[in-house]
């Protein structure tokens, strides 16, 4: 969806046409809920964060700054409701998280929070959703922003509150695991 497309889409909201809404939803279902699931790791509260999303933004149509980078405005509003969500249900997430680690028999980290993933036990032939699960997190999500979202560097390192080089940094190391675990060019 084009800039001059997404703001028609985001007029018809501001006048009440739902039509507006299904149009930005059927173009960017899939981009918000992977922006979304690369911060929580859960289908279960991805789906419902990217239900969320698509509720808050027709509530918040009349605060849209027209002339902008629309993908990356989304992109802001889906991270920061991620975000939320982690904050408001953090203790359930956390020890969900956990459980899915000790199920995978992966080692869990020193703060028993987070599973250390260990690029080199990647074997055999992979799919590349398998690939892109062996990295970290943070390096999934620049990925994710970067690849699905064709957002820019700058445009990421604002929505993620990182210094830019901080995130060139993972993209470039999420590439070099992704083609040394998988074994093909990626696209850059």
């Amino acid at each position: 969806m084009t800039d001059e497309l997404f703001e028609q889409s985001i007029r018809r909201i501001q006048q009440g046409d739902k039509e507006g809404l299904k149009q930005i939803y059927e173009a960017y279902i899939a981009f918000i809920y992977s922006v979304i699931y690369a911060v929580l790791k859960n289908k279960e509260g991805a789906e419902d964060v990217t239900s969320e999303f698509f509720i808050k933004l027709w509530n918040v149509a009349d605060q849209y700054q027209f002339g902008g980078k629309h993908k990356a405005y989304l992109a802001t509003i889906a991270h920061n409701m991620a975000i939320d969500y982690i904050r408001k249900n953090h203790h359930e997430q956390a020890t969900e998280d956990i459980q899915d680690v000790v199920d995978a028999g992966t080692a869990v980290s020193t703060l028993g929070m987070q599973a250390t993933p260990v690029e080199d036990s990647v074997v055999g032939n992979l799919t590349m959703k398998e690939a892109i699960q062996t990295l970290k997190e943070p390096e999934q999500e620049v990925l994710n922003m970067k690849i699905f979202g064709d957002l820019t560097f700058a445009e990421i390192a604002k929505i993620l509150q990182q210094p830019m080089g901080t995130i060139t940094w993972r993209y470039r190391t999420a590439i070099e695991k992704l083609r040394k675990s998988y074994g093909k060019e990626v696209r850059r």
